[in-house]
Parts: structure tokens; sequence; C-alpha cells
């Protein structure tokens, strides 16, 4: 059985890392595994196809923002990828997340279908069955026909001068018209629940595959010099953990405001993935750039008594599988996916924007964390997030689908 995966990134990014979890496993269990990407420097790895130079990728970006047209265009990365997915004529192709302009995703679907190539679509955000918004927030468009977007450009990757919602979403339902050998899994049970409403998936089959972490990686670790570093000695440490800390969907604000409402406690914050502006921050306040070293992100974790989250909206969450797999409880506001994938025993979330009730949770679980806690907790999230776990779930849907009957397919 040889299986395909095409994302976005490889081997970088959340996706990127679980794409190369993947295929990993399923050189080590015997499979044949390819990889298609499009962002980010070229990989030199056997089997990694980047199907278009870094200047054709930006090409693609512009053009599709001056157009308005978010996932079509890409004429020369969906021209290569058509012809390695017909070179390589695997039993399975396997999407993630196509979007960051590398790839014109009506065609692809389109091209698997007609070739009747089993598939299996991944959904990590919502942009695959909104036909554009990541994060459709409160907007239920998507639904019956989109159309006057309510939600550029927080949500939705589009232009400045048009407004192609109703267009988009109409190529998807197109595209996904008469798809039958596909399985569409969620990464959570809230995006799963959501992707249900979806006409795009009436009669589809669909599957829930929690994402894998490395739990060698995430388990509670000694910071001892972590805390001589940054002279911690008997503070009650926050932590708060972003790719992006001034996007508005991640709700940098809040951690500000909840730090200014607790300056006169013995508690510290720290954030990592801070890119915003350094020379206001309250005094609690530690912040760090982004760190790719994930060892020392480990130790973050592991130092802290609490994470702390505050986006709007989360179809996963890694940092709660991270943390919670570094025996560190999670408290947050409640934004979709963190409270339908987390451990209810050793999180707590509460109203979204409600700062007030944030800060009495995270009062009360800053003095919950032990060591024995630590341990059952990381123990108990390392068998519900591991990689290896959630490759396995996925090799079981391959297998399910290559057992089906006999296609022809007509590469």
């Amino acid at each position: 059985m040889k299986i395909m995966q095409i994302n976005a990134v490889y081997p970088t990014g959340s996706t990127g890392k679980i794409v190369k979890d993947i295929h990993t496993d399923l050189v080590n269990k015997g499979y044949e595994s390819i990889v298609c990407y499009g962002r980010g420097d070229a990989v030199d790895e056997n089997n990694v196809y980047k199907i278009a130079p870094e200047p054709i990728i930006k090409m693609q970006s512009l053009q599709s923002k001056l157009t308005g047209y978010a996932y079509s265009g890409c004429l020369y990365s969906t021209y290569n990828l058509i012809k390695i997915i017909k070179k390589e004529k695997p039993d399975i192709v396997h999407l993630h997340c196509i979007n960051s302009y590398m790839v014109n995703i009506y065609k692809l679907i389109q091209f698997l279908k007609t070739n009747n190539i089993r598939t299996v679509i991944t959904l990590h955000a919502e942009f695959m069955y909104t036909a554009g918004c990541a994060h459709a927030l409160n907007c239920d468009k998507w639904k019956t026909g989109c159309g006057n977007c309510p939600q550029r450009p927080l949500g939705r990757p589009s232009s400045k001068f048009f407004d192609r919602s109703a267009e988009e979403w109409s190529m998807m339902n197109d595209a996904f018209k008469g798809f039958e050998n596909v399985v569409i899994t969620s990464v959570s049970n809230w995006l799963h629940d959501r992707a249900k409403q979806s006409p795009f998936f009436l009669n589809k089959k669909m599957e829930v595959v929690l994402n894998g972490i490395d739990t060698k990686v995430f388990q509670p670790t000694d910071s001892i010099q972590l805390k001589k570093k940054y002279k911690i000695r008997e503070e009650k440490i926050v932590l708060h953990v972003t790719p992006n800390f001034s996007s508005p969907i991640k709700g940098g604000k809040y951690v500000l405001q909840l730090a200014k409402l607790m300056k006169n406690e013995n508690i510290r914050f720290f954030i990592v993935g801070f890119n915003g502006d350094k020379s206001n921050l309250p005094p609690n306040v530690t912040a760090l750039e982004r760190t790719k070293n994930q060892k020392e992100l480990a130790m973050f974790y592991s130092m802290a008594d609490i994470t702390l989250l505050t986006s709007v909206k989360e179809t996963f969450s890694m940092v709660c599988a991270e943390s919670l797999s570094c025996g560190t409880p999670v408290v947050g506001f409640e934004a979709g996916g963190p409270e339908s994938i987390s451990l209810k025993e050793y999180s707590e979330f509460v109203k979204n924007g409600d700062i007030n009730s944030l800060e009495k949770a995270v009062t009360k679980w800053l003095n919950v964390k032990s060591s024995l806690i630590s341990e059952d907790l990381s123990k108990k999230a390392n068998q519900l997030y591991s990689s290896k776990t959630m490759s396995e779930e996925y090799i079981k849907i391959y297998k399910h689908l290559h057992a089906t009957k006999e296609l022809n397919c007509s590469f």
C-alpha cells in the first residue's frame, strides 16, 4: 500500500510535524510513503516533493490576493502536483492543510474524484467546508451558501477589492459532489460536529482522529536551569504559548489584561511566541519570541503551574495537548476544540472574553499542581495525544479504504 500525504508545509509547523510523524511511522512499518508540500525550504529527503519553488508560490499568493480567489489559480503548482500523483500512483491520497496558495483545491479534488483515487481529507481548520474561512466564528452562511462575507478579513483570506465567498462556496460544493471514495477526518469532536452540518460532506464517511505530538519530548521535564535563568523563586507561573501573539484570533490582549489584574500577586506570566510591542508590557510579564526548540518548550510547560489559552477559536489546540502531556493543567476560554479534546479533570474553560471568570479559574488552579498530579496527568495525556496513536488510527482508515471494492483508477 502506497500513501501520499499532501500539506502546505513540511516538516515545520503543527501540521508539518504531524505529516512528518505519519510519514516516519509508515516507513518504519514497511509501507510506501510519499509527501508533497508547498511552502518553505526544499527538504532533501527521499520520497518528499516540494511542488513549486518559493518565488512561484509567492507569485500565486499575490495573484490570489489581487483576484480574491483564495483557493484557485496556482496553475504551476497544481500541474506539478497532479504530475507527481500520476507518476507515483498512490493507493491513498491524504490531504491535510492544502491552503497557503499552494494548490488549486477545486481542481485537485476534481482530479481525485474523476480518477477514482481513494482519498482521506483531514480537517485541521474549517476552510474545507466553509470554502474560505479558517474560522467561521459565529457565521453560519457556510451551511447553505456564502455571500457578503462578514468574516473579512479576520477569518477569511481575501482580496481587499472582491468578495468571492458565494462563488467559492459553489465551486467547493461542485468539487465534492459525487466524490464517493473519500473519508473526512476531523481533529476534534467539536470540529467533527461542525463538519457534519456541511452540505459538501453529505453522506460522506466521517471520523475523528486527534492530532498527535511527540510524547518522548512533551513529558514532565527538569526546568531548574530555566528557573535559574529567569530568576524564579517562589512565584507561581502562568504560561501562554502562541504561534502569533498579535493575531486577534489568538486573544493575546486577554493575557495582558489578566496580568494587569493580577499584578499585585506573586505571579509571573511567561509568553512564548510574543511578536508585539514590548515597551509597555506589565512588569509581571516576561515576553519571549517563538521557540523552535521543542525540548525547551517542554521545559517551559513543565516549569509552569498552569498554561493559559485565550483564543477566540481553535479547532484542536496543540498547546493544550503539549501542556497536559508535560503534566501541567490548562485554563482558558471556551474556544471549540480545546475543551472538546482536553482531559476534563485537569482543565477548566470559561465563557470566551469573560476576564473575571478567567481570573477566578486561574487563581483556583495555580495551587493545584503537584508532582503526583503531574505524573498522573502526563500518563493519561500521553496515551491520548501520542503521535503513535494518531498514526495507527490513520493506518486503520487507509487499510479500510484500500480494502473496499476495487476502483478503476485512471491516472
